[in-house]
C-alpha cells in the first residue's frame, strides 16, 4: 500500500489534476503512472452526461468496436439450436446450449463476458431477465446480441466490441485497452468510444450533453479530458 501511494504521488506531481488534456496527452500521462506496475492495467474510461436514464427518451445505450480491441479475451455463451449452435462453435463461442444453458445460469454458474441469442431461443432467454438483465449481458436485438447471424456476432464480441449503457447517476464506465498498448492505439480505442457515446445521444437530451470525461488506469488517479472538440 505504502508502495502504491509514493507511486500515485509521482504520477500526480507530472500533471495538473484541475486541467483538462488532449487526449494524446493524457494517454502520456496514464501510460507513465502505470509503467511501474507489475501487471498490465487496464485502461478507462469515466464519462459524465447531461441525462437522466430513469426517463425512456434519454437512455444511452449501444456497442462500439474499438480499432484495436480490449486486450482482453471475452468469453461468449450462444444460446441456439441445431445448425446455429454448429455454427456459433465453429466461429469460436466458449458456451453453446439451450434449456441446458439456462439450467446453468439459473445455478450461479455464469462464466462468460457476452451473450447472444438465436431470436428462436428468447423464450428460453427471456426466463433469464433477473439474472442476465443486472449484469448488462441480457440479449437484445437493438444490441446486435438477438440475431439469426451468430458468426457475425461471436467475430464482433471476439474482435473487440464492447457494450455501453448509462448508469444511475449519468455516468457510462468502460475499459479502453491495456496500459500496454501504443499510445496510438489507445488514443484511438478512446476517440472511437467517445464518439460513439456522441452518436447515441438521445433526442430527449436538453442542455449539455457530455459533460466530463476523463481516463485512468487500472491503480491510476483520473486525469480529466478536453472534451471540446469531440464528437
Amino acid at each position: 500500500m505504502a508502495k502504491s501511494g509514493k507511486r500515485l504521488a509521482k504520477v500526480r506531481e507530472g500533471y495538473n489534476r484541475e486541467s483538462h488534456y488532449a487526449v494524446n496527452d493524457a494517454v502520456k500521462i496514464i501510460k507513465d503512472g502505470a509503467a511501474a506496475t507489475k501487471f498490465d492495467e487496464t485502461v478507462e474510461l469515466a464519462i459524465n452526461l447531461g441525462v437522466d436514464p430513469r426517463h425512456a427518451d434519454q437512455m444511452v445505450r449501444g456497442t462500439v468496436s474499438l480499432p484495436h480491441g480490449t486486450g482482453k479475451s471475452l468469453r461468449v455463451a450462444v444460446f441456439a439450436k441445431g445448425d446455429k449452435a454448429d455454427e456459433a462453435t465453429s466461429a469460436g463461442a466458449d458456451l453453446v446450449g439451450a434449456d441446458d444453458l439456462a439450467e446453468k445460469i439459473q445455478n450461479g454458474e455464469i462464466d462468460f463476458d457476452r451473450c447472444i441469442a438465436t431470436p428462436d431461443m428468447m423464450a428460453v432467454v427471456g426466463k433469464l431477465g433477473k439474472i442476465l438483465g443486472p449484469k448488462g449481458m441480457m440479449p437484445n436485438p437493438k444490441l446486435g446480441t438477438v440475431t439469426p447471424d451468430v458468426k457475425t456476432a461471436i467475430q464482433a464480441a471476439k474482435a473487440g466490441q464492447i457494450e455501453f449503457r448509462v448508469e444511475k447517476q449519468g455516468i457510462i464506465h468502460a475499459g479502453v485497452g491495456k496500459a500496454s498498448f501504443s499510445s496510438e492505439a489507445l488514443a484511438e480505442n478512446i476517440s472511437a468510444f467517445i464518439d460513439a457515446i456522441f452518436k447515441a445521444k438521445p433526442t430527449g437530451v436538453k442542455g449539455t450533453y457530455m459533460k466530463k470525461a476523463s481516463v485512468s488506469s487500472t491503480m491510476g488517479p483520473g486525469v480529466k479530458l478536453d472534451i471540446a472538440g469531440l464528437g
